[in-house]
């Protein structure tokens, strides 16, 4: 799992359509996730601390949460079918020593993690479908440094590197 943070919220030039957008700590790749109106709206009101006058969806569900002892720990963008991401979001209930596992669509866990102000992970399955490259010139560096290394290497090497690592297991 690869832990991202929510860099912000584009429309789609073709659609209109909200897209959130993950970047990885490393500002290497982006996951961008095409959500609804209502989910943009949510993730932009806590992005830019908009206050609302009564609970919103998001709230509510962080309030049951902790009425109920539980705390948000985190949560997994970890399945992509089709275009249609997955989600689960983790609470944790201290005096019960239970985890829960709910799953969730990932606009809402993206806009319940950055309320409850924990990670947001995606797992390396949907980062290789999904995501773009945001910083191409490293890309291609490491590309050629890849490409050096495989130019150099000999078979003895892997020998060499099976006999350390079967000495290091003994």
């Amino acid at each position: 799992m690869i832990e991202m943070r929510v860099m912000g919220i584009a429309l789609d030039t073709r659609s209109g359509s909200p897209i959130v957008v993950l970047n990885d700590l490393d500002n290497r790749k982006a996951l961008p996730i095409w959500i609804g109106s209502a989910e943009a709206s949510a993730i932009i009101r806590k992005i830019e601390n908009i206050p609302s006058s009564r609970p919103m969806t998001h709230d509510l569900f962080l309030d049951i949460a902790k009425q109920s002892e539980f705390l948000i720990t985190k949560v997994e963008i970890n399945d992509v079918d089709d275009q249609t991401y997955f989600s689960t979001i983790y609470m944790y209930n201290s005096k019960l020593q239970k985890e829960l596992q709910i799953d969730s669509r990932p606009s809402d866990a993206i806009a319940i993690a950055l309320r409850a102000d924990v990670p947001i992970f995606v797992s390396s399955a949907v980062l290789a479908v999904g995501s773009v490259s945001t910083d191409v010139e490293k890309d291609e560096q490491e590309a050629q440094e890849f490409k050096n290394f495989i130019q150099d290497i000999k078979p003895s090497d892997f020998e060499k590197l099976l006999k350390k690592n079967f000495e290091s297991d003994q």
